[in-house]
């Protein structure tokens, strides 16, 4: 088995030197009880490696209390946190269920596919916050979304959704296509209805062009309503896999 290494936590350190792939099997064979791995690069490379297995890559800023307030952005440390869930929220397309109320409102708006890019990832950080969308982690991705710009054949690619009505962007998300899988990260939505239009016309959009199915990541029950099932990971790490190497 691939040596991992574990933390006094309990949780697995990754280095960059490690075999993200292996680390995975590690955790499956293990029966790795946490949700969570940490590490503590942020380098482009790295993050691209473990997004490629099959992480959804998270992060989290240490302080020594919660009412501490670091002035010198500088002097802020955060901690990379890769997470393989324990239970994993996915859209097999066929499965997808259109409320009737719902139904009705897809004809109003446009969906667009990676326009707006980096607009919607900060507006995902304006709406939920940065308790795990951090800088540096924004910075990762607006750089990998760029780099698939550039030079287009790129394995892993950030990428955006977003619904327009008389073109004003009403609901947006941001996740991660490896392969034939796309990873939904965060989303927000502006009006009633439009939240749920974005993910459905983008999961018509996912279909269409040859997905296997639309990873949604953490259970809820907006995305068990939508059709989604709950897997378990070593389920999740076969068709994960077998997508991904399309």
């Amino acid at each position: 088995m691939y040596p991992v290494r574990y933390l006094p936590t309990g949780h697995i350190f990754i280095d960059p030197k490690d075999d993200c792939n292996r680390v995975v099997d590690a955790m499956l064979e293990t029966d790795y009880s946490e949700e969570f791995c940490i590490a503590t690069d942020f380098s482009l490379e790295f993050m691209d490696r473990l997004m490629e297995a099959g992480f959804l890559l998270m992060s989290m800023e240490i302080k020594e209390n919660e009412e501490e307030v670091i002035q010198n952005p500088e002097d802020r440390f955060f901690l990379l946190l890769p997470k393989l869930h324990l239970v994993r929220s996915v859209l097999f397309f066929p499965e997808l269920h259109v409320k009737r109320s719902i139904h009705k409102h897809l004809g109003s708006y446009e969906l667009r596919v990676n326009q707006d890019f980096e607009y919607i990832l900060d507006n995902c950080v304006d709406s939920h916050g940065d308790d795990w969308l951090s800088q540096d982690l924004l910075d990762i991705l607006k750089a990998l979304h760029q780099k698939n710009t550039i030079e287009g054949r790129h394995p892993v690619k950030p990428a955006s959704f977003g619904v327009y009505r008389d073109g004003e962007l009403m609901a947006g998300e941001v996740g991660v296509m490896v392969g034939k899988v796309y990873t939904s990260y965060s989303g927000y939505y502006h009006e009633s209805h439009s939240g749920n239009v974005q993910i459905i016309l983008m999961a018509r959009w996912l279909e269409e062009q040859g997905f296997h199915f639309l990873d949604f990541g953490m259970p809820l029950d907006y995305k068990t309503l939508l059709g989604a099932r709950n897997i378990d990971p070593e389920e999740f790490v076969k068709i994960f896999r077998k997508a991904r190497d399309q």
